[in-house]
């Protein structure tokens, strides 16, 4: 079985301070939508948009990140607890950010962008869906370094199977290896490749959307549910259901139909 290479989750020790690896992940991955936005800019300037306005978006993007991240972890995941102590919600340093609630701070995040620069809310996500995988394949990176989110029990004979010493001696599936590959480089690549031809406004989003929740509900079978909330209805988690809107959403944006030419 593969063990799993126990690493101090500071990457670097400043003193009293301490630069973390979740904390560097998270910064790859800005630096990866700025990149991956300046090449897309500079290769195709008929979309019309500029450095200004992806700063703008970034910026935006990360405030969207931080707060709805944080909001949807205290709302999906933990609201009783928090109710009861409604000043650990500003304790972030104990951790506790959930992706859908991300999604959603960012999807409301571009919306006021879009307005800010005249573009429709589709204009904006299908320039950004491309940009933003590689930066989720980040941050699963820093979840396997700091050992989190570990995956369900498998057999000791499966090739895959790892054990995390931190957590057990039982032979695990490294669930965030898995996230890494399918809702990041996977998911850029099929990303990557169809936004770089012309498409009809918003089917870029809508591939974001099906593809980032299918890739999430499958993993979710490999995954140890939330010890706080285990298993909910028809025994999926609550990854998984927070999943499935995404995945009608994005089957809906792809198969609808073109609208009507007034007249």
């Amino acid at each position: 079985m593969l063990i799993h290479p126990t690493i101090d989750p500071v990457a670097i020790h400043l003193g009293p301070l301490a630069i973390r690896w979740y904390g560097l992940m998270y910064l790859i991955g800005f630096v990866l939508f700025l990149a991956l936005g300046r090449y897309r800019i500079r290769h195709q300037p008929q979309r019309g948009w500029t450095l200004t306005q992806l700063d703008d978006l970034l910026f935006y993007g990360v405030l969207g990140v931080i707060l709805g991240g944080r909001l949807g972890y205290i709302l999906f995941y933990k609201p009783a607890e928090y109710l009861a102590a409604p000043l650990n919600i500003f304790k972030v340093w104990e951790g506790g950010m959930a992706f859908h609630g991300g999604f959603l701070g960012v999807l409301i995040a571009m919306y006021f962008v879009g307005r800010k620069y005249g573009r429709s809310f589709f204009e904006v996500t299908d320039f950004i869906a491309p940009l933003v995988p590689l930066g989720l394949a980040a941050g699963r990176l820093g979840n396997f370094i700091n050992g989190e989110l570990w995956g369900r029990v498998t057999s000791p004979d499966a090739p895959w199977a790892m054990v995390f010493p931190l957590v057990d001696q039982l032979p695990r599936h490294p669930s965030q290896l898995y996230q890494f590959t399918l809702e990041g480089v996977a998911l850029f690549v099929a990303l990557w490749i169809y936004s770089s031809k012309p498409r009809r406004v918003g089917r870029v989003s809508g591939l974001f959307l099906l593809g980032y929740g299918l890739s999430r509900f499958i993993v979710e079978f490999a995954r140890e549910p939330d010890s706080f909330l285990g298993f909910l209805a028809l025994g999926l988690s609550m990854g998984q259901w927070l999943s499935v809107p995404m995945i009608v959403a994005g089957l809906y944006i792809i198969l609808r139909p073109a609208p009507h030419p007034a007249g």
